[in-house]
């Protein structure tokens, strides 16, 4: 076949399924075969407009698990058959000042899967090597697209917190980020605290391994985070910066709040708070490839799994506002073999 289905979006949620033409990868690149695509909050940013140029078609998704079908010239650690992954950062450059000093994530001429440049909720996807993430047999694809991104980001962030096995670790939301965040602390030896709006995911939350739950409607979080002693990191996954502020106050003396969730109002700060108790406050992206693949591997071997819903490709519009409106339980999937 010279054509494969995608689903693009112009303006603001104006999503179209089409036929697009079948290309070679350029140099540097695979040419995937897509078998699966998470949907992911910050796609609002293509399906909403907030890139600079709404008009213009782009593919959003970059939960992305497929085998690669085709490799571009140059092109000599990846073969075909090859099941791999492409998450939200696609490939380094390798030449820029912050790639010269290892990091990555900082690139400077890096694209964004499925904002920048087209992703994953289509049949087929291209990407730069540099960007590919080798999936184990071990893990699921269906369940490796949103380990990609919520598990890779989850559990980096907790890796960066320089909280020490045994400490007092928050999850403050528990829906697509939080619920493998509660996971993947539990794994490290953490003790757990879920974070939640009302009673209604406390069940879930200490199935998933939290010791603790606070319930933020019916409890000051700082204050029930200090009786516990305070915690050595708080993760804010919840997209919702109101509510990320007060969590300072819960932190133990030199404790972090790493930012996760992406919101629209702004998070604001006692500055006292930081002051007594050398707090801080910490944006957190994601990670490179390289430790994603740790982060699949570690996944496998301590049994963490996301809760994931499954939608075929040509529902993409309806699975995208199921995740928008929160009703996913915890990930929503595009199935593009189906």
């Amino acid at each position: 076949m010279d054509t494969y289905r995608a689903v693009e979006v112009t303006g603001s949620q104006d999503f179209r399924l089409v036929d697009r033409e079948l290309v070679d990868p350029d140099p540097n690149q695979v040419r995937v075969r897509v078998e699966y695509c998470g949907i992911c909050h910050t796609d609002v940013l293509a399906a909403e407009g907030m890139r600079a140029d709404p008009a213009r078609p782009i593919v959003p998704g970059h939960e992305i698990v497929g085998v690669i079908e085709a490799v571009g010239p140059g092109v000599r650690a990846w073969r075909t058959g090859e099941r791999v992954g492409i998450g939200f950062l696609a490939g380094h450059c390798g030449e820029c000042d912050p790639c010269r000093r290892g990091d990555f994530v900082s690139c400077r001429d890096q694209e964004q899967t499925g904002t920048t440049i087209d992703g994953g909720y289509a049949e087929v996807a291209y990407a730069r090597t540099s960007g590919l993430v080798r999936v184990p047999d071990g893990v699921p694809p269906a369940e490796a697209a949103p380990l990609l991104c919520a598990g890779l980001t989850t559990f980096t962030a907790l890796q960066r917190s320089g909280a020490r096995p045994g400490s007092l670790i928050a999850v403050q939301g528990i829906g697509g980020l939080g619920h493998l965040a509660v996971q993947y602390a539990r794994a490290l030896g953490y003790r757990v605290v879920a974070v939640g709006r009302g009673r209604d995911k406390e069940a879930a939350a200490r199935e998933l391994g939290a010791h603790h739950y606070v319930d933020s409607t019916a409890q000051d979080v700082a204050e029930a985070l200090q009786a516990l002693g305070g915690a050595a990191a708080v993760l804010a996954t919840a997209s919702s910066g109101a509510s990320m502020g007060p969590l300072v106050a819960g932190l133990a003396p030199r404790g972090r709040l790493l930012v996760l969730g992406a919101a629209a109002d702004p998070l604001q700060v006692d500055t006292g708070e930081l002051i007594i108790g050398t707090r801080t406050v910490q944006g957190h992206l994601t990670g490179t490839p390289v430790e994603n693949e740790d982060n699949l591997a570690f996944s496998a071997a301590q049994g963490i799994r996301p809760s994931i819903e499954l939608f075929p490709l040509s529902e993409a519009p309806k699975a995208y506002e199921h995740m928008l409106t929160g009703k996913a339980r915890f990930r929503a999937v595009l199935d593009a073999t189906a």
